[in-house]
């Protein structure tokens, strides 16, 4: 499968903070490591299907570990909490980058509605 965009360059900065993705359409994109810890596609927050979705919290300080690249489609980022099971095709890092801010909102109202935070 070919991704409609492709990366041509991705930097890890701020000790692991922040993923700076910038793709071939000149699109540029700074997700922090929280937002792609807790957007991350792998079963254990995506679940299986729909509805199986897992809130996960208290991840306002998770780093970037490592990034792995996975074949010429994705990538597997290692975080500091030891997650390291989400492959992040480029077409969902671009999905990401092109709707982090009603994603983080929707994620912040998640939270609320849970009595959770970002903290624990």
């Amino acid at each position: 499968m070919i991704a409609e965009k492709w990366p041509t360059e991705l930097h890890i900065r701020d000790q692991g903070s922040v993923l700076d993705i910038q793709f071939d359409d000149g699109a540029t994109y700074a997700l922090t490591a929280e937002f792609l810890r807790v957007e991350s596609p792998s079963a254990e927050v995506k679940g299986h299907g729909p509805g199986q979705e897992q809130l996960v919290s208290g991840k306002r300080k998770v780093k970037i570990t490592k990034v792995s690249p996975i074949g010429t489609y994705a990538i597997r980022i290692t975080f500091n909490d030891g997650h390291d099971t989400g492959l992040y095709t480029w077409a969902y890092l671009a999905e990401l980058g092109r709707t982090e801010q009603s994603l983080w909102q929707a994620y912040l109202a998640k939270l609320q509605t849970a009595n959770q935070n970002r903290d624990y």
